[in-house]
């Protein structure tokens, strides 16, 4: 998906998830298999991309800071509930818990968790195959392979099955 301009949510492949494009305003372009639950995305005013396969659940809110931070999101990501995520990067095969804050020129590296109701401040870099916690987030522990398969990756091919439930 990209996030570019004022035009709405639309794309090639439409909009997935219940609500149609309800809670969507400005920019974007739905990418294949883009998940979007309702009230999940704002998007006024931004320059970014949301690759296939992204997860973006109930209330959470894609932002950037327009032409300053861009916001990219990769492949195989969850974004929980609630959480905030702004012009920053989030790489392949990573999980945004629940209320979590990712803030302008963060980079979320592959294969890393930032965990529910942490704050990633401005800058800050999450290493791959880390999972980072707290307010401000910092690395809590690294990830095992079964915490990638069993959570990240499961978590994400959920969502690709639950979207197919409401379309």
């Amino acid at each position: 998906m990209t996030v570019n301009g004022l035009d709405g949510l639309r794309g090639a492949g439409g909009v997935q998830g219940p609500g149609g494009g309800a809670g969507s305003v400005g920019g974007a372009a739905k990418a294949d298999d883009v998940t979007r639950f309702q009230d999940a995305m704002k998007a006024p005013d931004q320059t970014g991309d949301v690759s296939a396969s992204a997860q973006i659940q109930d209330n959470a809110v894609v932002h950037a800071t327009y032409r300053k931070s861009p916001t990219s999101i990769g492949n195989s990501v969850t974004i929980a509930h609630g959480a905030i995520i702004h012009g920053c990067t989030i790489h392949d095969n990573v999980m945004i818990g629940m209320n979590a804050v990712v803030l302008d020129d963060a980079v979320i590296e592959n294969n890393s968790i930032v965990a529910a109701g942490s704050v990633v401040t401005k800058g800050t870099i999450v290493k791959s195959g880390s999972v980072y916690a707290g307010i401000p987030a910092v690395k809590i522990k690294d990830i095992s392979p079964e915490l990638l398969e069993g959570e990240i990756i499961r978590i994400a091919n959920s969502y690709q099955m639950y979207s197919g439930w409401y379309i």
